[in-house]
């Protein structure tokens, strides 16, 4: 079964949107995509999600 995902908008500062884009466009993924993954790191780092 696929994997159940949640649709929410977020809000960011223009800058930091920018920021997410050049870094996202680095690594061959889409801003959400990229927002997604550093939040999941940032997650694992702390504890509060297991790594997979």
């Amino acid at each position: 079964m696929p994997e159940s995902r949640k649709q929410f908008p977020l809000r960011l500062p223009q800058e930091l949107y920018d920021v997410y884009a050049r870094w996202a466009g680095d690594e061959f993924r889409s801003v959400n995509a990229q927002i997604e993954a550093t939040l999941v790191e940032a997650a694992k780092r702390q504890g509060r999600l297991k790594r997979r």
